[in-house]
């Protein structure tokens, strides 16, 4: 069955894990701190705390910024539960913007609106998430514009763009985001199997953030080694040695693992471009893509082929597409629980209707893709 994407792992990655194995400290060990200091020469922020998952980071930068009942904080409907359902943890309420037609991220010129209207109802916006979908970095420069004119706080839910680019600059996000958000799941473009990173510049917010992450517990009595003291209440969202050793092997991989992602998609690009009703990733002036994702649009409608019969017929030749994503206000919980209603953000919805997520990860073989590419073609009879 070929997937939709999948961990490339290497002797090099085997190795190090198993040298940590060996090493007497598995967990709270050097290696993770080694791992948070390679992350931040790769992304250009002063500050990393590597956390159990990319949920308990964006959770992390929710409680650290003071996100409490009452306040709001606009996101996309295009990105995966995480991203709202961490505003919602800390007792905050998410509240939607629609994407961008073009390169599917959250568009400024609504959100401006957004923020607009919530200010005549006297309602205040603490801070934006937004997602760099697919690998595609969102508007950031008008983003903190923005942020800047209305005071409000900016984080980059970065879990699918890292080593994407925005004016040949990789460290972008720390340019221009208060805090990023990243996971390194095993489909992600470096993976430590579960894991995730909270970024940022600011020192203090960085203490909180590495406070919280373990139970809210310190110890500084070098004396008495047994005595701790817990200041807050916190969580376990540590992240082992074992999961950071693999995370170091893996990050010295990414930059090969974007270029064989490009060249995966400019194949992609060659096959669909210029046919009519179906829409292939564009790419913003001056920026790059890092292809977590490769989103191809199909007006299945205009094919005479449902989304359903089209999924279960690739499937019966072993080619496991999937969905990015169904748009989270259409989800059951949100409609009860925030009356969101469909018909709401109409340019989420007619993406969902019609996008496809086709493989794409470093271990995909030419004659792989070719096979993807042919059955696509044959279903749609082009």
């Amino acid at each position: 069955m070929i997937s939709y994407g999948r961990q490339h792992i290497d002797q090099n990655d085997i190795d190090s894990v198993t040298r940590t194995l060996k090493s007497r400290l598995i967990t709270q060990g050097p290696l993770v701190s080694k791992f948070e200091k390679e992350l931040c020469k790769e992304t250009g922020y002063k500050y990393a705390s590597a956390v159990s998952n990319g949920t308990a980071a964006l959770h992390l930068i929710g409680l650290a910024l003071g996100w409490k009942n009452g306040d709001i904080i606009l996101t996309t409907p295009i990105s995966f539960l995480a991203t709202s359902n961490s505003i919602i943890y800390s007792g905050a309420r998410p509240e939607f913007v629609d994407i961008e037609k073009n390169f599917y991220t959250i568009d400024v010129e609504k959100l401006e609106k957004k923020i607009k209207f919530l200010k005549k109802k006297k309602k205040k916006v603490k801070a934006i998430i937004c997602t760099d979908f697919a690998g595609h970095p969102c508007n950031w420069p008008a983003l903190k514009k923005l942020s800047k004119r209305y005071k409000i706080k900016l984080v980059n839910d970065n879990c699918h763009s890292l080593g994407a680019q925005i004016n040949k600059n990789k460290k972008y996000s720390s340019k221009f985001s208060d805090f990023s958000s990243l996971s390194f799941h095993p489909v992600k473009s470096i993976t430590t199997g579960e894991g995730g990173a909270v970024l940022t510049n600011d020192k203090k917010l960085d203490r909180k953030i590495k406070l919280l992450r373990s139970h809210g517990m310190v110890k500084e009595n070098k004396f008495e080694m047994w005595k701790y003291e817990m200041r807050e209440l916190g969580y376990n969202y540590r992240i082992s040695d074992i999961q950071c050793a693999l995370g170091v092997s893996q990050l010295r991989k990414l930059k090969k693992f974007i270029k064989k992602r490009k060249f995966i998609a400019s194949n992609y690009d060659r096959a669909f471009k210029n046919i009519k009703n179906i829409s292939i990733p564009k790419i913003k002036k001056n920026y790059s893509h890092a292809y977590h994702l490769y989103p191809l649009k199909i007006n299945f409608q205009k094919f005479g082929i449902s989304k359903k019969i089209f999924f279960k017929k690739m499937k019966q030749n072993n080619i496991s597409l999937q969905v990015h994503y169904i748009p989270i206000h259409l989800q059951p919980y949100y409609k009860k629980k925030f009356n969101t209603k469909s018909g709401s953000f109409l340019v989420s919805e007619n993406f969902y209707n019609q996008e496809v997520s086709l493989p794409i990860f470093y271990d995909l073989k030419k004659n792989q893709q070719e096979k993807v590419i042919k059955n696509i073609k044959k279903l749609l009879k082009i």
